[in-house]
């Protein structure tokens, strides 16, 4: 028997505006897939969101915004209430969730400013040797596809290597965002990446230029500031004047097919048959929504309650459905691993004047996209659906991770070949319910590479106690995010510093409204000291360099690939059709 494996690249792009992503799957043709599947193993579509707020969805309580299709999910599997991303942001938390590990054992942690890959053509990205559920299962004889964002890196030492790209990391077909959706991808919509570095040389441009008009001195020096003058406006308008062109690109594969990305058009469903000997597959569908900035086709525009963010939203679930629609209308549903989540939670301080919020709800949890520990960065919409092995309708509420998804996918696809350092457990047998509690009885939340919160599910508690180290000075004094800075930062005067640390029970209080003190909790000098001997076991699984701060963990056997030397742009990184500088494509919609 045959598989036919058959991609729709579709909704990449939008009338008027990118909804920037591709409705995309891996179907299988044959028998159908019904009745008793158990010797066969499973196929696996992942679908994952991008900054969306668990309190946007309809079965996570949310009843303005209409997501039936993703409730539908729910209501016909299992539902996850304590779903924990690794990180606060999209880089290492999308890292973490394909290596099952902690984004500090790749080096995809950042110890400064810049908490995300910023360029294409950086040199920092996953590393070649880390192993991804993609590399495990395309080792098991899947077929694997990536369709949508990366944001993983593309290139090393120049360009072509593609030693971070998705192909080099178990994914044999690549279709979509190497990079990631952001404002300066739209005329318009301002600029995303370090506004006031740009502002810095762009005033420096301006001043040399003054000089030159303004000084009467000799000859040779005119020549040097003029020299000098052309060296600064490169190195501004270069890398930041040309970022559409450098950074918003889409691939196929190995290859650059549209740089920079139009964003009037609306691409038409092409088709991508690939055939393989009887094999399962794997499909990655990481959706670009609900990024910044919003976009919205005429089908949905003005129909949410919730300005454009809602009908993102509304598109979002619709694009859901059609991928449900699809595997049960191929009869794949009993063999078929769907899983629904978000790398991390909605972005508070993202708004304006003439849109309004244009990032999610986090629900009753405490802050947001990149606020380090806090609930409301990192709990996730958490969704399993595979009818006949996992019960419609149950509910699990223990502490559980994005990192569970790797040891998962190993074990339903059988593979029993040893493995690296794992920091996620399997969650079939919470799924199924052959477990009450969860393998998680500690979880380590960090902000950077710096351990910012732990929780601890003491075995003989429903209680999940949790200390924040440290905590984001949110700007302006009151407000619930960093308003000034857009993003709050893990280090130096951006952060609060707490000894002893913050101490709150999530399962009494899971907005972390109510601070626990010794006087309150008869079993505070016990949490402190159960969560501080974990701390120790944990970092004695890093490779820790002599005097480091203690509450940084950093390796020093991984480079880290988000310090400057990584992320800056460097020309003969950059990925391009054509010849560099001057690239450029437009995707043929006939191939």
């Amino acid at each position: 028997r045959e598989w036919i494996i058959l991609i729709y690249d579709c909704l990449l792009l939008r009338s008027a505006m990118l909804a920037p992503l591709l409705l995309s799957l891996l179907l299988a043709s044959g028998s159908d897939v019904k009745g008793e599947v158990e010797d066969k193993k499973p196929n696996f579509v992942l679908m994952m969101v991008d900054d969306l707020g668990i309190g946007d969805i309809g079965c996570y309580g949310n009843d303005t915004i209409r997501t039936p299709n993703i409730d539908r999910l729910a209501s016909e599997g299992v539902k996850l209430t304590q779903y924990i991303a690794a990180a606060p942001l999209c880089t290492p938390s999308r890292a973490a969730l394909m290596t099952g590990r902690y984004p500090l054992r790749s080096g995809m942690a950042s110890p400064g400013r810049v908490q995300v890959l910023l360029f294409l053509g950086g040199s920092g990205g996953l590393p070649p040797n880390e192993t991804t559920f993609a590399k495990r299962l395309q080792q098991q004889g899947y077929t694997t596809g990536l369709v949508g964002k990366w944001h993983q890196g593309v290139n090393c030492e120049f360009r072509g290597d593609h030693c971070h790209h998705p192909n080099q990391h178990g994914f044999s077909y690549f279709y979509g965002l190497p990079f990631t959706l952001f404002n300066d991808c739209v005329p318009g919509e301002g600029s995303d990446v370090l506004v006031d570095l740009q502002l810095a040389l762009q005033h420096l441009t301006l001043l040399l230029g003054l000089g030159l008009l303004t000084m009467v001195v000799s000859l040779w020096l005119l020549v040097l500031l003029f020299f000098v003058s052309i060296v600064a406006a490169a190195m501004w308008y270069v890398p930041f004047g040309l970022l559409r062109t450098w950074n918003c690109i889409i691939m196929r594969n190995q290859d650059v097919i549209e740089q920079p990305m139009t964003v009037e058009t609306l691409t038409s469903l092409a088709h991508f048959l690939f055939r393989n000997a009887d094999r399962p597959f794997l499909l990655f569908f990481s959706l670009a929504h609900i990024h910044t900035p919003l976009f919205t086709t005429p089908a949905f525009a003005g129909k949410s309650r919730h300005g454009r963010y809602g009908d993102n939203l509304e598109e979002v679930d619709w694009i859901i459905g059609k991928i449900t629609e699809t595997v049960d209308s191929l009869g794949l549903a009993n063999n078929t691993f769907m899983h629904f989540t978000s790398d991390h939670g909605g972005h508070l301080e993202d708004s304006d004047s003439l849109i309004g919020q244009k990032g999610g709800w986090n629900s009753i949890y405490k802050g947001g996209k990149a606020m380090g520990g806090w609930e409301g960065g990192i709990r996730v919409p958490g969704i399993f659906r595979w009818p006949g092995r996992l019960a419609a309708g149950r509910v699990v509420d223990e502490p559980t991770s994005l990192m569970d998804l790797y040891p998962t996918l190993k074990y339903l696809a059988k593979d029993t070949q040893p493995d690296r350092h794992l920091d996620g457990f399997n969650l079939m047998p919470l799924l199924e319910g052959k477990a009450a509690r969860s393998e998680h009885e500690f979880m380590f939340h960090y902000c950077g590479v710096y351990l910012n919160a732990v929780r601890w599910h003491p075995p003989d508690s429903n209680s999940i106690f949790k200390v924040h180290f440290f905590t984001p000075n949110f700007f302006p004094p009151g407000a619930g995010g960093c308003y000034d800075t857009k993003v709050c930062l893990c280090h130096g005067q951006h952060v609060t510093h707490h000894n002893p640390p913050l101490l709150y029970d999530l399962f009494h209080d899971p907005s972390e409204s109510r601070q626990l003190t010794p006087e309150t909790e008869p079993r505070y000098a016990e949490i402190l000291q159960q969560i501080a001997k974990a701390v120790e076991k944990h970092k004695r699984t890093f490779p820790s360099k002599e005097g480091s701060d203690d509450s940084q963990v950093q390796p020093n056997t991984i480079q880290n690939q988000m310090s400057w030397e990584k992320i800056l742009w460097r020309p003969w990184l950059q990925p391009c059709c054509g010849t560099f500088p001057f690239c450029g494509c437009k995707e043929d919609k006939n191939i």
